[in-house]
């Protein structure tokens, strides 16, 4: 487990942090004279629940949030639990047979990682498997750009994928990787049982051993004039569809 203190910033992050993880919230900065009714509702809540409120000048907030748009909020907050790798085959056999899990290899923008981790939530993964290195790291912008939904879904570092890859296919998981040039659509496969679909990252997509380690590797189909989809967008379509399959 991994906690680190680290700032969150927006009004959607600040208020799930305190709705669903109050415990590691250590105080919460909102911008002094403003009547937002999201604001006012946030402090009222964060009071409730112990946690320090400060009236702070917009100044103030903007050299914590520094790029990111901070919507009058921001909260020091010890880091939810980051899971290791040795709990990923709990998690896998806690899920019965149908574990869905999302792999992102080497996926290194914040603004996707925090998208394809809404998503994820939103499909109700099992877990999210990311590399310790070359991935962005779960901070600030992720938190806001994922809605909230850094919170609700275990996210698993692991010091090697390709490793973590193969002890997934020894617990009966297909792997199904993302690739624009595979013949077979992801619509031609069967994703109702423990299944991985893993993508690859913004520049180079997947790794050549991550490629390799794959059981197969699957495209979306896109009758459009477009080569490729921006890997967020990829991830919820590809999602969503193992989400169909296990509704039908």
């Amino acid at each position: 487990m991994s906690k680190q203190n680290q700032w969150i910033v927006g009004v959607n992050a600040v208020a799930s942090s305190i709705e669903k993880d109050p415990d590691n919230v250590r105080e919460v900065l909102i911008e002094a004279g403003s009547k937002n009714a999201r604001l006012v509702e946030i402090e009222e809540n964060a009071r409730r629940k112990g946690i320090d409120v400060r009236r702070v000048g917009a100044q103030a907030l903007g050299g914590v949030a520094g790029q990111v748009r901070h919507q009058g909020v921001v909260a020091r907050y010890a880091a939810a639990k980051l899971w290791g790798e040795n709990e990923l085959e709990g998690l896998v056999e806690a899920a019965e047979g149908r574990a869905l899990l999302l792999v992102l290899d080497e996926v290194q923008d914040p603004h996707n990682l925090g998208a394809c981790l809404r998503s994820a939530a939103a499909a109700s993964v099992t877990a999210v498997v990311i590399p310790k290195d070359k991935s962005a790291p779960v901070n600030a912008t992720v938190r806001k750009t994922s809605a909230g939904a850094a919170d609700r879904i275990p996210v698993v570092a692991v010091t090697n994928l390709v490793r973590c890859l193969k002890d997934l296919q020894k617990q009966g998981v297909w792997l199904y990787g993302l690739a624009g040039e595979a013949e077979q659509t992801i619509h031609q496969l069967d994703l109702r049982g423990n299944v991985a679909l893993v993508m690859g990252g913004e520049s180079d997509g997947l790794r050549r051993l991550t490629r390799e380690t794959c059981d197969g590797l699957v495209r979306i189909p896109m009758p459009g004039d477009v080569e490729s989809l921006n890997v967020s967008v990829a991830t919820g379509v590809a999602l969503f569809e193992a989400v169909r399959q296990r509704l039908g």
